[in-house]
């Protein structure tokens, strides 16, 4: 009986599952333990449902980042005004 408890987790264990999962981070035997949780919590299903709506969301956007370079300019730039 102590295997079944094993693969029953808590809500906020399957949020963390589930944050793994969107990022392929997760394990076979933590994916199993949220499928489980999925079937029977609406509460980790709907969270489960908006995280995957995020991830799609963000895939699609075309987010580019600043470089380091770009970043150390803008700072200098800031605290010269700032100085001012």
């Amino acid at each position: 009986m102590k295997t079944a408890n094993k693969l029953f987790v808590s809500c906020e264990q399957a949020k963390h599952i589930c944050d793994k999962n969107q990022y392929g981070e997760a394990s076979i035997i933590e994916i199993v333990k949220l499928n489980i949780r999925l079937i029977y919590c609406k509460v980790t299903r709907v969270y489960s449902k908006r995280n995957t709506k995020l991830t799609k969301t963000l895939k699609k956007t075309d987010i580019h980042t600043i470089s380091t370079s770009q970043k150390d300019k803008m700072k200098k730039q800031l605290q010269e005004k700032l100085t001012k």
